[in-house]
């Protein structure tokens, strides 16, 4: 298994997947559901998919894992 994080374009998804990724999230900080998303980075590590980006609200780090349905 690699511990190599493979870079992947977000804005190849389309606009419906994307909005729906920057909105349902979960920030640890402010720990609240779908304060939403800023920044996104799209990546592969360990045959896992992640989008990073920051809060709206509070401008922490925020991860969502997507799940094999949603990729």
């Amino acid at each position: 298994m690699s511990d190599e994080r493979i870079e992947r374009d977000f804005y190849s998804r389309t606009e419906e997947d994307q909005t729906s990724l920057l909105t349902h999230t979960w920030c640890d900080a402010c720990q609240e559901v779908d304060l939403g998303m800023s920044d996104p980075e799209e990546y592969e590590l360990r045959n896992t998919i992640f989008i990073e980006g920051r809060c709206l609200r509070c401008g922490g780090s925020v991860y969502t894992e997507l799940t094999e349905d949603e990729f």
